[in-house]
Order: C-alpha cells, then sequence, then structure tokens
C-alpha cells in the first residue's frame, strides 16, 4: 500500500508511542493542526488508525496493542490514576491487582504504603513489589501470556476463588456508552470476573481513552464497581450511570466548571 512520506511517519510514530496527537504533529511537521486532522482522516479512511480525541491510535479491533506501546498511551495520565487510586487503600487491607497498565501503575503508588497482602495475576505487579519486606505477595497459577505477563485460564480463576479480600484494582481496555467493561481475551476475563465477585471494594482504573475504543469480550458492567477512577471523563451518559448506580467517580485531571 503506497503512503505518502508524512502519512508513512505517522503511521511509524503511533506504532512507537502508542498514539499520535494532533498539536504534536503539527508541531513536528510544521504544518497546520487542520492538515494534520486530514491526514488522520484519511489515514482512517483507510484503515490505517482509529480516531480518539485529539489524535489517532492504531485500529483496536479484536486486538489488543503491544504491552510496550498501550504502556506509553496516557503516561501521566495513568500515573495520576495511580497515584489517586493508591490514596483510597488503607494501609493492612488484602487487595486484588489484576492484569493491564494502568493497574500497574496503582502498585507502583503502593509502594509507599505500609503492610499489605497482594494478590496478582500480574507477573510484573509481582516482580515490582516483592522485594519489598511490608507486602505479601501472592501470585496466581495458571498460563503466562507472552505478551504482557498475565497469568490467565481455568486455574488462575480457581485461585482467585480462594480468597475474599477488602479491595480489587482492575482495568478494561475498552467502556461502553452503556457502561459495559471489555476487554479481548475472554480467559483474561473470567479471571477478571473472579476478582470482582470476590472483592468487597472494587476500584476500575482506566484513562480516558478507553471511552473511544471498542473491545468484543464482556467484563460486567459499572454497577458492579464501587469507585471508577479515570483522567476525566468527557461523556455524560457515563457520569449518569455513575450516579444512578452509586459509584464514586474520581477525576484526576478534571478541569474546573467555569464561573
Amino acid at each position: 500500500m503506497f503512503l505518502a512520506p508524512r502519512h508513512a511517519e505517522i503511521i511509524d510514530l503511533a506504532r512507537t508511542e502508542g498514539r499520535v496527537l494532533v498539536e504534536d504533529l503539527a508541531a513536528r511537521f510544521e504544518v497546520t493542526p487542520q492538515t494534520i486532522r486530514k491526514d488522520l482522516n484519511d489515514l482512517c479512511d483507510r484503515q490505517l488508525l482509529m480516531r480518539i480525541h485529539g489524535g489517532a491510535v492504531l485500529p483496536s479491533g479484536t486486538q489488543n496493542l503491544e504491552y510496550a506501546q498501550r504502556g506509553k498511551i496516557a503516561a501521566a495520565e495513568k500515573a495520576a490514576i495511580g497515584e489517586a487510586a493508591a490514596a483510597l487503600i488503607p494501609d493492612n487491607a488484602s487487595l486484588f491487582i489484576n492484569i493491564g497498565t494502568t493497574t500497574e501503575a496503582v502498585s507502583q503508588a503502593l509502594l509507599r504504603h505500609g503492610r499489605l497482602m497482594i494478590i496478582t495475576n500480574n507477573i510484573n505487579v509481582a516482580n515490582r513489589m516483592r522485594p519489598f519486606a511490608q507486602f505479601e505477595v501472592v501470585i496466581a497459577g495458571g498460563v503466562v501470556r507472552a505478551s504482557d505477563g498475565g497469568i490467565v485460564g481455568e486455574a488462575a480463576v480457581d485461585f482467585i476463588r480462594q480468597f475474599k479480600v477488602d479491595y480489587a484494582v482492575i482495568g478494561a481496555s475498552a467502556i461502553d456508552r452503556d457502561g459495559a467493561l471489555l476487554d479481548y481475551d475472554f480467559r483474561e476475563v473470567k479471571v477478571a470476573q473472579a476478582i470482582i465477585a470476590n472483592a468487597r471494594h472494587v476500584i476500575l482504573v482506566a484513562d480516558s481513552t478507553k471511552f473511544e475504543r471498542t473491545a468484543p469480550v464482556r467484563i460486567g458492567h459499572l454497577e458492579q464497581v464501587d469507585t471508577f477512577v479515570t483522567d476525566r471523563c468527557p461523556d455524560e451518559a457515563i457520569r449518569r450511570i455513575c450516579r444512578d448506580c452509586e459509584v464514586e467517580l474520581v477525576e484526576t485531571m478534571r478541569r474546573p466548571e467555569p464561573g
């Protein structure tokens, strides 16, 4: 497929950085934002990119982005979400931490906590937290997914069901406007469902790009969540679901109301 040089470079940047933003591209190529928007629209029409607010990402379809790319998407937002979610968890608590780059940001923020018991199906979380004496780290058994170190499958589900913990920290690959929480791997979803069912307080952590993506497998619904931590929630339908279902919505980068 023939691509103009600028279009080819935009695709390469999307692969490397996880997403591309209109303002950044305009500065990089020394063109107007309107020109970049036209470039992105052309690439999206050819199904090479998918538009998000302020830019574009590689198309999601039924495949997730590579783990390293996912980690780069909204990195600052994920760090802020991690800090806010960690602040909700007291010392001496027990908790599940699920697979995902945002849940890993929570584990990073938890390193300043006192004693915790952490049950996880995420090798990256276990490796980050195990050197610290104040943490008891318990890792699920099962199939280790090569792409991201997640542990999935029926063995992991059975392992999770042995526990009843104070908190669960879960992520989602996409959030639908009807409140459905979505992911790509049905094996991962089964583990997430077991985690939700065996925690007293469920904390969903997801940055705002998840409102602009889709995925084929249903984890559950926002009504099953106690606290939803995000950088911002631009969708009034999601806000209404949170109000109606008594889900505490925490926005780490919400802009002040005018006036």
